[in-house]
């Protein structure tokens, strides 16, 4: 057995209907893996606040690891102008977030909608109450320990891991 070096792996392109929604993330190290991850998954945009760091940052780019150059990043300054606009582009607007409505992640079904929007939220505060009203849905991960959150960048990961997964199955149908 060895190991691949990167220019040696071989990734299935897939263009999955989509996008992911960075509601203001504080930390360099988030955004910047927030931007790897969703490349990783396939993700075509990935929405920044304006008040988030952008790629210009070093430990953004650091931890990106040129993901960003893959990764059609677009910064928005009011995340309910934002919401409005892609719901008039017919995106469903899931918010990944514990509520008292949402729905587990492993019962959801993400291949009913034609165009997903993922909302995250920031690291201290999650998704603020405007936001999360103007929602179609929330979706949460099961958690089986004490602890009742995970950082949102590894609830992003399991969250694409899980509709990437579902929609590449309805495409192999």
């Amino acid at each position: 057995m060895e190991q691949l070096k990167h220019n040696k792996t071989v990734n299935n392109n897939m263009d999955f209907p989509l996008i992911v929604i960075g509601e203001e993330l504080r930390t360099p190290q988030n955004v910047g893996m927030g931007l790897r991850v969703s490349e990783a998954f396939g993700v075509k945009k990935f929405y920044l606040n304006d008040n988030s760091p952008n790629t210009e940052n070093r430990l953004v780019q650091r931890t990106a690891r040129n993901t960003d150059k893959n990764i059609n990043i677009i910064s928005y300054h009011d995340i309910i102008s934002l919401i409005s606009a892609l719901k008039k582009e017919d995106y469903f607007i899931i918010a990944l977030e514990i509520t008292d409505k949402s729905k587990n992640i492993q019962q959801y079904n993400f291949t009913n909608h034609k165009k997903i929007a993922l909302l995250i939220g920031s690291e201290r505060f999650g998704i603020n109450q405007e936001a999360l009203n103007l929602c179609d849905e929330s979706i949460h991960i099961p958690m089986y320990g004490k602890n009742s959150s995970m950082n949102v960048i590894n609830s992003l990961s399991v969250s694409l891991y899980e509709i990437t997964k579902q929609l590449t199955h309805k495409s192999n149908l």
